[in-house]
C-alpha cells in the first residue's frame, strides 16, 4: 500500500455495497494536493489544494509540517499558480473555471500572502479595491487590468516582474515591476506587438516579446537591453512557425528558442544575437518538449521533459551536475517520471515530483547534499500503484499513413485480451494531448472491467506542428477517421472485443462520440457524450469562443466555415445514428451551452435512438458538485453496463470519528 500523507490530513473510508461493484468513492475523491514548492530558504512549503468548487493555497511548516498560513478564494476562484517571492512572502494568480472540465481561464488576479497566513490582500487586477477618498496615498491602482508573473527576480525580495493587460481586444501589454508588499507598479517595458508575453534575462531586463493581434499570427521580437529598440526576429506569416524564447545563458550570450519545425517535433535552438547564428540543441524523435528544465534557483534552461511512450528527459550538457542528479532520480524511482517543481535558492533541496500512469504522483524533497529524499505528501495516498490499472503505450498508422501514437489501459490482472472497450477521445481538440499520466476517468473504466483506448489524433498537440495543422477544419473528418483506425486496429490486435465497444467523451470528445457513431454505426455498440459539442455552427454565436476577437479567427481556421458545418454536425445526423447514447450537460456551461445537448437529444428521440440524458442546472463544463458526479458515473457505469456487460458503481461512505 503506499505510504500515506505525512500532513495528517488522511481520510479513511468504509467500503459499503454489493460484491463486485467498482467503488466510486475511491475514483471519485479530489487529490489532496496538486502542486507543491519549497520556499527560497527551504523552511516552508506552499500547495494548491483542490476543493469541490475552488482550489486553495496551504503554506506549512517543513520542519513539523504545521499549517501555518492558508488561503481560500470564494466559489469558482481558484489559486492556479504560486511563487515564492521570497521566504516570507507568496505571490498567486488567480483564475475561474466554471466546471470541472473547464480549463482554468487565469483572470490576471495578482494576490500575496505572508508565510503565517497574514497580510493577504490583491495587488493587481480588475477588483482592487481602493483605499477611499480620505488619503491620497493610493500605492495599488485601481483600473481593469490582468497581470501575470514572468520572473520572481531573485535578487529583489520585495520585487518581481509581471506582464499587465488592459481589458480591451487583442491589447498591447507592458512588463511592469510589481512591489509585492505595496502592490505598487513601475513601468519596464512596452510591447511592439499585440497580446505579448515577456522574458527577461538573468539581470532581470525584459528582452524578448512574442504575441499576436487578432489574425493570431504570431511574431517574436528581442531587443538588447532596457532602453533599446525592439527588433523582430521571427514572423510566423513569413516563416511558416512559431518561435518562442525561453530564457538565456548563465553569462547571457546566448538565448534559447522553442522552434516549431516543417515536420516532426519542435527543437530547442541555441540563438546568438551578436552573430545571429543559431544550433540545434534538442529534438526528440517522436514528441515536443513537455517542460523545460531550469538550472536549480535559478531561470537558465539547461533541458526539457519529454513525455512520449516513455517520460524521458535530455540536457544541453549530459556531463553537468543537473543532469547527472536527474538520472540518479530516474534510476531511484525506476520506470516512472521524474521531474524537480522547485528547489531553494541555494539549489541544495529540490521539490521531487514523481508519477506514472499508475500513480498520481508523489513529492519528495530531495538533500542533495545528504543524498536522501524524503516523501512528502502524496496527491492521492489512497490510490496503490502496484494495483492500480496498468497503462501501455501504443502505436499505429491512420489510413494515409500519418504516424499515431496513444495509451491503452487494461484491468490489472486481466489477460488483456478481447476485452470490452472503451474508446475515449480527449477534449480540445486542439493544444491538447493524452500523455499517460494517471487519469481518473481510465482508471475507474478499467476497474469496471474494461480496456480504455485514449489516441492523439491528428490536431493534438505534442507531435509538432503539422501533426496539428493537420486537424484543421476536421472535425468529423480526418480526426474522427484516426479514431476509426485506432478502433479497428484495437480489434484486430486482440485487444478488443469487436462486439463490445463504445465511444465515450467530453467536450470535444462528447463530439467524437456521437460523430463516431454516425459514421461508423456496425463498429461501435453504444455512445456518450459529457458536456459535448453537437450542433457545429452555433459556436459562431453562443458559448464563450466567439466572444474574443481573436476567437472567431480561431474558429474559422481550425474549426471550419459556419456554411460548412451543419454536414459534420451530429445533431444532424441522428438518423444514421442506430445504438443506444447517453448525454449529460450543465445549464450553467459557457464553453459547451446545454443547448447543444438539448438539440442533440431532441433528434435523437425524433429518429427514434435509444437516448438517456442527465442535466444539472447549477452545474458548468463539468460537474463539480459531490452528489452530482456520484450520480453522472453511476449512471455512465450502468449505461455502459447494458451495452457492453461490464461492472456498475457502488459508493463509499466516510467513516464516522
Amino acid at each position: 500500500m503506499k505510504r500515506a500523507c505525512v500532513w495528517g490530513m488522511t481520510v479513511l473510508l468504509a467500503v459499503t455495497g454489493q460484491a463486485g461493484a467498482v467503488d466510486l468513492e475511491h475514483y471519485l475523491r479530489r487529490d489532496t494536493f496538486k502542486d507543491i514548492k519549497i520556499s527560497p530558504t527551504g523552511a516552508f512549503y506552499a500547495a494548491t489544494i483542490p476543493m469541490e468548487d475552488r482550489t486553495g493555497l496551504a503554506i506549512v511548516r517543513r520542519e513539523d509540517g504545521k499549517l501555518i498560513g492558508s488561503f481560500v478564494p470564494p466559489k469558482n476562484n481558484h489559486a492556479n499558480d504560486f511563487d515564492w517571492v521570497n521566504d516570507k512572502r507568496v505571490l498567486i494568480g488567480l483564475a475561474e473555471k466554471f466546471g470541472s472540465l473547464d480549463e482554468p481561464q487565469p483572470t490576471g488576479e495578482l494576490f500575496g500572502i505572508n508565510a503565517d497566513g497574514g497580510r493577504g490582500e490583491l495587488l493587481i487586477g480588475y477588483r482592487v479595491q481602493s483605499r477611499g477618498p480620505g488619503t491620497r496615498i493610493q500605492p495599488k491602482k485601481v483600473e481593469a487590468v490582468a497581470a501575470f508573473m514572468i520572473d520572481a527576480l531573485p535578487d529583489q525580495d520585495r520585487r518581481v516582474l509581471v506582464k499587465v493587460m488592459p481589458f480591451s481586444v487583442d491589447p498591447f501589454t507592458s512588463a511592469e515591476r510589481l512591489d509585492v508588499n505595496s502592490g505598487q507598479r513601475t513601468m519596464v517595458a512596452r510591447a511592439p506587438v499585440q497580446r505579448a508575453d515577456f522574458v527577461a534575462d538573468g539581470k532581470g531586463d525584459v528582452r524578448f516579446a512574442d504575441g499576436a493581434a487578432g489574425d493570431n499570427v504570431n511574431k517574436l521580437y528581442y531587443r538588447d537591453g532596457a532602453g533599446a529598440a525592439w527588433k523582430m526576429i521571427n514572423d510566423q506569416g513569413v516563416s511558416q512557425r512559431i518561435e518562442r524564447a525561453l530564457g538565456f545563458s548563465e553569462d547571457g550570450r546566448l538565448a534559447y528558442l522553442l522552434v516549431e519545425q516543417p515536420s516532426g517535433p519542435d527543437t530547442i535552438v541555441s540563438w546568438n544575437p551578436a552573430t545571429d547564428e543559431r544550433h540545434e540543441l534538442l529534438r526528440d524523435a517522436v514528441v515536443d518538449p513537455a517542460r523545460v528544465i531550469y538550472r536549480r534557483g535559478t531561470s537558465i534552461p539547461i533541458g526539457a521533459l519529454y513525455l512520449g511512450d516513455t517520460p524521458r528527459t535530455r540536457f544541453f550538457d549530459e556531463t553537468s551536475a543537473d543532469a547527472r542528479l536527474q538520472r540518479s532520480l530516474e534510476q531511484a524511482f525506476g520506470g516512472q517520471a521524474v521531474f524537480i517543481t522547485s528547489s531553494s535558492r541555494d539549489g541544495r533541496l529540490a521539490m521531487v515530483q514523481v508519477w506514472s500512469g499508475s500513480n498520481p504522483g508523489d513529492f519528495y524533497v530531495f538533500d542533495t547534499q545528504a543524498k536522501k529524499a524524503d516523501l512528502v505528501v502524496s496527491r492521492s495516498q489512497w490510490v496503490d500503484p502496484d494495483t492500480a490499472a496498468v497503462v501501455q503505450p501504443i502505436a499505429l498508422k491512420a489510413r494515409d499513413g500519418m504516424p499515431l501514437h496513444g495509451f491503452v489501459t487494461r484491468p490489472r490482472g486481466s489477460e488483456g485480451k478481447r476485452l470490452p472497450m472503451v474508446v475515449m477521445p480527449h477534449g480540445g481538440p486542439f493544444f491538447v494531448h493524452d500523455d499517460g499520466a494517471y487519469d481518473m476517468e481510465s482508471q475507474l473504466l478499467a476497474a469496471a472491467g474494461y480496456a480504455v483506448l485514449q489516441v492523439n489524433y491528428r490536431g493534438s498537440s505534442n507531435f509538432g506542428r503539422a501533426h496539428a495543422n493537420a486537424g484543421s477544419r476536421e472535425w468529423g473528418g480526418a480526426m474522427q477517421d484516426d479514431l476509426t483506425d485506432a478502433t479497428r486496429w484495437a480489434v484486430a490486435e486482440g485487444i478488443a472485443d469487436g462486439a463490445k465497444i463504445c465511444m465515450y467523451g467530453a467536450s470535444y470528445g462528447g463530439y467524437a462520440a456521437l460523430m463516431g457513431v454516425a459514421k461508423e454505426p456496425s463498429l461501435y455498440a453504444c455512445a456518450a457524450g459529457y458536456v459535448g459539442v453537437y450542433d457545429l455552427p452555433i459556436m459562431y454565436t453562443t458559448g464563450d469562443i466567439q466572444r474574443r476577437g481573436s476567437g472567431e479567427t480561431y474558429l474559422r481556421e481550425w474549426v471550419g466555415d459556419r456554411t460548412a458545418l451543419a454536414a459534420v454536425s451530429p445533431v444532424n445526423l441522428a438518423d444514421r445514428i442506430k445504438v443506444p447514447v447517453f448525454l449529460a450537460a450543465g445549464g450553467e456551461d459557457e464553453r459547451a451551452p446545454i443547448l447543444h445537448t438539448r438539440r442533440m437529444e431532441a433528434a435523437l428521440k425524433k429518429a427514434g435512438v435509444p437516448v438517456e440524458t442527465l442535466y444539472y442546472p447549477t452545474e458548468g463544463h463539468g460537474f463539480y458538485t459531490d452528489p452530482h458526479r456520484r450520480e453522472y458515473y453511476t449512471r455512465l457505469l450502468a449505461f455502459l453496463s447494458n451495452s457492453l456487460g461490464g461492472q456498475t458503481a457502488t459508493v463509499s461512505t466516510p467513516a464516522q470519528p
